[in-house]
């Protein structure tokens, strides 16, 4: 299934029915009398809060969306019927933006549902306009005009979690060890082209939300590879897991791969500095994650040990994520810092 997270489109509230010019017959009453209903409102357009979904593939093909329009009012006092609101259902933690201004309107994240757009107001009928000067009025009101705004849908992901690193770090593999999820796995570069996201039980009450953001390289704030798309998608997340393979079969240099992805995230911070609420991402908590230690002898595992301590000043955490070893000790310490919560 394909993953999109940023899609533009159009939408429109619906149009006010017109109000009714009628007569009813009355004897004794000046043209029986009027009797024209108002016409019925326009439908809303309104964003909702849709728990299964985690991207924006719904929008892929369709680009304009309209409510619809309020019925006409008609006699003997009927009122039209109202226009149907537009639902449109979205994940939670997308930005809704006015695509002119780029101004957001609204975060979905703390809110389940927003109206966006309120539709025309019906016209009133010419019963509504009887005076005791003008007994048979033979004018009704046109209904209100609905309004339209093209948009900007931009989705980021929430987690508590994210993993970050090169690629063929063990990303992919942490994240499936630890929780339900079951991205794709290959040992070659980017095969994970879209972020993946896990639920990680935690006792029986009790969970967090990690996402495995790939395509991070040197580069990566400013286009290359596919870092900058997913960026964003840690700007929600408190606390990373900065995994670095430290077996060397990638033939890189794990001391330079750490610090190259932290440079990118300094380079992110510069470029996003002036928006508004943002939280620089180079700021955040790390935990050093030195995977594929099972391959390592104990002297150089207390090497990579020593230079990653001296490095951070924190001590960082050894696992194997292809075969679980450390991956239970990790999650003890992930739980006790989101939760406050240890096991």
């Amino acid at each position: 299934m394909k993953f999109v997270d940023e899609v533009k489109i159009k939408v429109a509230s619906g149009k006010g029915g017109p109000g009714a010019v009628s007569f009813r017959r009355e004897a004794m009453v000046a043209r029986g009398g009027p009797d024209g209903g108002d016409g019925g409102r326009g439908g809303d357009v309104v964003f909702k809060i849709a728990p299964h979904l985690n991207s924006l593939m719904d929008f892929r093909v369709a680009k304009t969306y309209s409510a619809k329009n309020g019925q006409q009012g008609s006699g003997s006092n009927m009122f039209g019927a109202d226009g149907d609101d537009l639902v449109l259902k979205v994940p939670r933690g997308t930005l809704v933006r006015n695509s002119e201004t780029g101004e957001v309107i609204v975060d979905m994240t703390g809110v389940d549902d927003f109206k966006i757009l309120k539709g025309g107001r019906g016209g009133k009928g010419n019963t509504f306009f009887k005076t005791s000067i003008n007994q048979a009025p033979e004018h009704a009101q046109p209904g209100e005009s609905g309004q339209d705004l093209e948009l900007i849908l931009e989705l980021k992901l929430i987690a508590d979690v994210g993993i970050i690193g090169f690629p063929n770090a063990g990303k992919s593999t942490l994240i499936s060890r630890i929780s339900a999820a079951r991205p794709k796995i290959a040992d070659y570069p980017f095969t994970t082209l879209v972020p993946n996201l896990g639920v990680v039980k935690v006792g029986d009450y009790h969970s967090f939300v990690v996402a495995d953001i790939p395509g991070l390289i040197e580069g990566a704030s400013k286009g290359t590879g596919l870092g900058i798309q997913f960026l964003k998608h840690i700007e929600r997340t408190n606390l990373f897991l900065h995994v670095v393979d430290v077996s060397g079969h990638s033939g890189r240099d794990p001391i330079s791969d750490f610090e190259i992805i932290n440079n990118e995230l300094k380079q992110y911070d510069e470029l996003n500095k002036d928006k508004e609420d943002f939280y620089p991402l180079s700021t955040r908590n790390q935990i050093v994650v030195l995977n594929k230690i099972d391959i390592l002898s104990e002297q150089e595992k207390q090497s990579w040990m020593r230079k990653f301590k001296k490095l951070t000043f924190n001590e960082p955490i050894l696992i194997s994520a292809a075969t679980g070893l450390g991956t239970k000790e990790l999650v003890q310490i992930v739980s006790g810092l989101i939760l406050n919560k240890p096991l």
